[in-house]
């Protein structure tokens, strides 16, 4: 089959691997679309975990092509998509409902085999039906899995005025589902002009282009969806008084902040990080399924496996009017 393999940090090309095979306990993947996420790039560029040689991706979709003989839930032709995290489901932080921080954790895309390839194996228990739902909605399971377990961090109360620093695929995943939690307003910031107006379709009610044009400490909560530290920082500036910060973005594994220590404690603030999902997969199938959250207009560019550096590049550069990049084996 094909696959596109990352060979070692800025070296990535499409080459000719066996299928796998599968265990037992596994079902074997044909897919038909995979988002390239910020932690692909991350990966790409040796600024996030993983080993090398690795066959990146793990926001996908396809139909299961073969199950193993333990496999319950599943049959041929089943429409599906994963949560890529693989659990122990042994250790003191699995039984404490903690599998996002598993001593013993892999995942597809990251430590083995991901979705940038013809097929792949997986484990039953990360898989699941997304029955009619079409391929390229299913590969934002996994994204939207972790921006509801962000979101229910934060602890968004009905009413709230939010600021959201980026108005990418994440950013406007994050608004969407920071309305469903009763926000009364959603601002978004960003740079391109081109990611606003889809921020605005998707229920922003204020738009900015930077930081400046901002209210301080005006915001309920104030979530960051880039990573960049910079940015990060700013956020203490526009959250109110006893308001929450939650960091969701995905920094370079190097990057530094400074924060002002005495605002932290003169605000009262709650600061908050968000990592991956906890079984939020199935709450993120369902409000695709019911089109309370809506992804069907941000995929801006749909490629072949061998353009998966193009894609790298425009997501970098932010050019091309680019909201979400998918690659597809057909």
């Amino acid at each position: 089959m094909k696959a596109l393999v990352i060979e070692k940090p800025g070296k990535a090309q499409v080459c000719t691997v066996d299928i796998p095979s599968i265990k037992d306990n596994e079902v074997l993947i044909k897919i038909k679309v995979c988002g390239i996420c910020g932690t692909d790039v991350h990966i790409y560029r040796g600024e996030y975990l993983g080993s090398y040689p690795v066959i990146p991706g793990h926001e996908f979709s396809g139909i299961i092509e073969q199950v193993g003989k333990d496999v319950t839930r599943f049959q041929v032709g089943d429409h599906v998509a994963v949560e890529p995290n693989i659990a122990c489901n042994n250790c003191d932080h699995c039984f404490n409902n903690r599998q996002n921080f598993c001593d013993h954790w892999s995942a597809l895309g990251v430590t083995v085999p991901g979705g940038f390839a013809e097929y792949t194996a997986a484990p039953e228990q990360a898989v699941f039906n997304i029955g009619t739902l079409p391929f390229s909605e299913g590969a934002f399971v996994e994204p939207l899995s972790c921006v509801l377990h962000g979101v229910q961090r934060a602890q968004i109360t009905v009413g709230d005025k939010v600021l959201i620093i980026g108005a990418g695929p994440i950013g406007i995943l994050l608004s969407q589902a920071v309305q469903i939690h009763g926000a009364s307003e959603v601002t978004q910031i960003d740079k391109n002009e081109a990611r606003l107006e889809k921020a605005r379709q998707n229920g922003a009610a204020v738009t900015a282009t930077t930081v400046e044009q901002l209210v301080h400490n005006a915001y309920d909560v104030v979530i960051d969806a880039t990573g960049v530290p910079f940015l990060m920082e700013k956020t203490l500036d526009y959250v109110r008084f006893g308001g929450t910060i939650l960091w969701f973005g995905v920094p370079h594994r190097e990057a530094q902040v400074s924060l002002p220590a005495f605002t932290i404690f003169e605000k009262g603030l709650r600061l908050l990080s968000s990592y991956t999902s906890v079984r939020n997969s199935l709450q993120a199938i369902r409000l695709l399924q019911s089109k309370k959250i809506n992804v069907s207009t941000l995929i801006s560019h749909q490629l072949p496996l061998e353009d998966f550096v193009k894609g790298v590049e425009i997501i970098e550069q932010g050019t091309e009017n680019v909201v979400k990049v998918v690659l597809t084996t057909e």
